[in-house]
């Protein structure tokens, strides 16, 4: 008993070894590259930075090992997570998907959004789809590739505000709440009503969702959740008190990291842990994580508006005349919104077998008011987000690694 016991505390103690952020590894690599980073090196709490990077090895079996690096990491410190909490409304769409388990629904059905409340608008027609008709897999498209606002509400819609936060504590993402819909002003009672949804195969209903309806409250110890000196309100008006953020939404760089690790390796998490996803579920949602709007047909975007480095922020600093390196592919949701930008990546270079995850957390708002639209973005958060890339990318690059990554299931078609 005595053996088993030993043998027990040694496995427990290595675990928690193996799984030790480091957190001056990235602050010291900043620090070498100081020409890059002074500023933010100068005013870590000023923008609001943290960074979560993560090494991956493989076994002799292919099977992945990780190691974490932090820099400022705090999950309690508030940022607004924009539309980083679309991965998870994909995630967990496909999920109840398959959960329902009804003959003859797919994420290609036709999905109609009816109304049932205040301010709830229906969905009849998508001009973008091929077929001129919403889908849930349409949705997902337009969210992957260009983090559409409209697309991620109908899918809020679909899974209900419950669900979405049940989901989101069954898979240990405890510093994480998804409250709303985006971009339309959603708050308060409004928020906890979802729209009726029917899905149909042709002329045939296949499915029908009622109005669903959530009493819940989602409270988190959060700090950093009143910010600057005055905002913009619904009027354009100039209100000068701080700007209060804390009935939004959250989702910390930590738990962002932790859905990307299990979104990309699920075979490093016991079977219980793991997403409801099928084979196809998980190309899917590779595809369009990855691709460049430039080269989808459907929806198919003008290149002006949505160039090829529109959603990566990470490496490419979201830089319109970048050269593209056809060996690099990102796999990421970002966010921007009330001057953060936001990064949640894992990087796959074919020709030098690198693999690595990258997640971060910026933010410039130097008068200090929200919703006037007036952040550095250009000037501080673009260039700190595409040179972490780049430097994190080329230490990567010379890290010898024991056995070579076997990276075919990440090739897309595109």
């Amino acid at each position: 008993m005595k053996q088993l016991s030993l043998l027990l505390f040694t496995f427990l103690n290595l675990n928690a070894m193996a799984q030790t952020t480091d957190t001056v590894y990235i602050e010291n690599l900043m620090l070498k590259h100081a020409d890059l980073f002074a500023g933010v090196l100068n005013h870590p709490q000023k923008n609001q930075v943290q960074v979560l990077y993560t090494q991956v090895d493989r076994d002799g079996r292919n099977k992945p090992v990780f190691k974490t690096f932090s820099y400022n990491l705090d999950d309690h410190r508030y940022f607004y997570p924009a539309s980083t909490v679309k991965l998870a409304a994909v995630i967990f769409a496909l999920e109840k998907l398959n959960a329902l388990k009804v003959k003859g629904l797919t994420v290609k059905s036709t999905m109609i959004t009816d109304s049932a409340y205040a301010g709830q608008t229906k969905v009849l027609q998508d001009s973008t789809a091929e077929n001129q008709l919403p889908s849930l897999e349409h949705y997902i498209k337009k969210i992957l590739l260009t983090s559409d606002n409209d697309a991620f509400n109908r899918l809020f819609e679909f899974i209900g505000r419950a669900e979405i936060n049940s989901k989101l504590k069954k898979y240990g993402l405890n510093n994480s709440r998804i409250l709303n819909r985006l971009a339309i002003g959603d708050a308060g009672e409004p928020a906890k009503h979802t729209n009726p949804i029917k899905f149909y195969n042709g002329d045939k209903l296949v499915y029908e969702q009622p109005a669903q309806y959530d009493s819940l409250e989602y409270p988190l110890e959060l700090t950093n959740t009143t910010m600057g000196i005055g905002y913009l309100d619904s009027a354009d008006k100039l209100v000068n008190k701080p700007f209060r953020l804390e009935n939004k939404n959250a989702f910390a760089i930590s738990d962002q990291q932790a859905l990307m690790k299990k979104l990309i390796f699920p075979e490093a998490f016991p079977a219980e842990e793991r997403f409801n996803l099928h084979a196809a579920d998980y190309k899917l949602i590779y595809t369009y994580m990855s691709k460049l709007p430039t080269e989808s047909d459907y929806p198919a975007y003008d290149p002006d508006e949505f160039w090829p480095t529109y959603a990566k922020m990470l490496y490419y600093g979201r830089q319109k005349n970048a050269e593209i390196d056809a060996d690099i592919r990102i796999f990421n949701k970002y966010g921007d919104s009330y001057g953060f930008i936001i990064d949640n990546s894992y990087f796959v270079d074919f020709k030098n077998n690198i693999e690595f995850f990258l997640t971060a957390v910026i933010q410039s708002n130097d008068d200090g008011i929200y919703n006037d639209n007036k952040y550095e973005y250009e000037t501080v958060c673009y260039p700190f987000m595409k040179n972490l890339g780049r430097v994190i990318y080329a230490g990567e690059l010379e890290r010898k690694k024991t056995h070579p990554a076997d990276l075919k299931k990440f090739r897309m078609q595109y």
